[in-house]
């Protein structure tokens, strides 16, 4: 099974609760923010795969939440997923390895690429991301750039196809104020999590990139407003 739910680890807590309450021969009654339209079926065994989508939050986490950590394992589409070829399939110390080798098995089985990796903040793609888009603002509010000559800057002269200005905007301020604070809040001597003032500004004036039609930049839909 693979969790979908939105990334707020308050919001997954009691699907996972539910979860892991539920043996194999009795049936599941999920909370009241999850009905089941079929409450008798069964939808966990002990040699099921739980998986979750999460693109930040600590898979062990919710492999404790859940009590059945030896089957919890990280599995993170990117979007769209459609075509997106990558997957993180994360594992925790607990985790059973044939698990994990069938899960490697899913995501291949699917067309898509793998790659393995432990539990740890962000796995690789944010860990490495995240902070980049970060370092990006904070360049702006120091003054070292514009956002618009800092995107060129990484656009030219690293080759990228967009610019972590622009790449901040399209995923959404909110996400990436979301995923930063919660770092900086669980690992406060990280020089690498820390929340600019102009991000956590905007986020608080509604102002969240494509999604609202404004961020750093203007847009129109998927695309900067000319």
């Amino acid at each position: 099974m693979v969790e979908a739910v939105i990334e707020d680890l308050a919001l997954k807590k009691p699907l996972y609760e539910d979860i892991g309450r539920r043996a194999q021969d009795k049936p599941l009654t999920l909370t009241h923010a999850y009905p089941d339209p079929d409450p008798n079926r069964r939808l966990v065994s002990d040699g099921c795969i739980i998986a979750s989508n999460t693109s930040s939050l600590a898979v062990h986490k919710m492999g404790a939440f859940c009590g059945r950590p030896s089957q919890m394992i990280g599995l993170h589409f990117f979007n769209p997923v459609q075509l997106m070829k990558l997957v993180e399939v994360v594992k925790t110390p607990q985790t059973d390895p044939a698990l994990f080798q069938s899960a490697l098995g899913f995501a291949k089985a699917l067309g898509k690429t793998p790659v393995e990796c432990v539990d740890t903040e962000g796995f690789v793609v944010n860990r490495l991301l995240v902070p980049f888009l970060i370092e990006a603002i904070m360049l702006v509010e120091r003054g070292v750039a514009s956002p618009s000559d800092v995107d060129v800057a990484m656009k030219l002269g690293a080759g990228h196809p967009m610019g972590p200005i622009q790449l901040a905007d399209y995923i959404g301020l909110d996400t990436v104020h979301s995923i930063i604070a919660g770092w900086a809040e669980e690992f406060p001597d990280n020089p690498s999590f820390k929340v600019p003032a102009s991000l956590a500004a905007k986020v608080a004036e509604g102002k969240l990139g494509r999604k609202s039609g404004e961020g750093f930049f203007q847009w129109q839909g998927d695309k900067l407003a000319e």
